[in-house]
């Protein structure tokens, strides 16, 4: 059997991962190059509040299977950035202003109606996986977090120019998310590193579990994709109406 690959050897080859992130989805190159439209934009936002709320719910899952004080009270942190407290909004009423931000309605957002099968499938796997499996398999499956903020500063800096029509208080979410991925991305790295590191083929298995991580978020992509270029004729009345 192989021996185990070094610390640093095991966090590179965890990072290699980044390869598929869904960055380079065909839909998010559309986004970044401004090809979409308004309505594919508005789909896209529509569909990604339904990963946006199942956050909490897979880290509070996270939490109950895990008997570790300390790795709770860090982990509990992410659940107040995205549902918010007593002091402040989270990231989901932040994804919500982006929803108003591209021109649809809180109730368009938090209706769900608009959201298609297939994310709700992926998402809905997503979160069974992480009340399914040991903690820290759930925590590394986390670490597409490690590539996130390239993406939020992509989204930063193209959409004033690329999608002028977007009110810019809709992009308060992905400038949230530059600091707060970044420090979730340390401890669930780690939590990965720490454990994983037993023998090589802890250290595969962890990448099997990046890489389905990273296949639920191809998956959403390709179903927001085949959703936003399928809207039927009333949808896309409905979605040009004024706001």
């Amino acid at each position: 059997m192989s021996a185990p690959w070094s610390r640093e050897e095991f966090e590179e080859k965890l990072r290699e991962k980044g390869k598929g992130y869904h960055i380079y989805h065909p839909f998010h190159v559309m986004m970044y190059e401004g090809k979409l439209t308004r309505e594919q934009l508005q789909c896209w936002v529509a569909n990604r509040f339904y990963y946006q709320i199942g956050i909490p719910q897979k880290d509070a899952a996270i939490m109950s299977n895990c008997p570790d004080k300390e790795i709770r009270k860090g982990w509990i942190q992410r659940i107040i950035d995205h549902d918010g407290d007593g002091t402040a909004e989270g990231g989901i009423e932040a994804w919500i202003k982006l929803g108003e931000a591209v021109g649809l309605t809180r109730e368009d957002v938090t209706s769900l109606r608009l959201v298609s099968p297939g994310v709700r499938f992926a998402v809905d796997a997503y979160i069974n996986f992480a009340r399914q499996r040991p903690w820290q398999e759930s925590v590394c499956s986390s670490l597409t977090e490690l590539f996130a903020p390239h993406i939020h500063q992509q989204r930063i800096s193209s959409w004033p120019s690329m999608y002028p029509w977007v009110k810019e208080e809709g992009l308060i979410y992905f400038k949230k998310r530059l600091t707060e991925a970044r420090r979730d991305v340390e401890q669930g790295l780690a939590v990965t590193l720490d454990y994983f590191s037993q023998s090589r083929e802890m250290q595969e298995k962890a990448l099997d579990i990046l890489q389905f991580k990273l296949d639920v978020l191809w998956v959403i992509a390709d179903a927001i994709m085949l959703a936003s270029t399928d809207i039927k004729v009333e949808d896309r009345d409905y979605l040009r109406q004024p706001r």
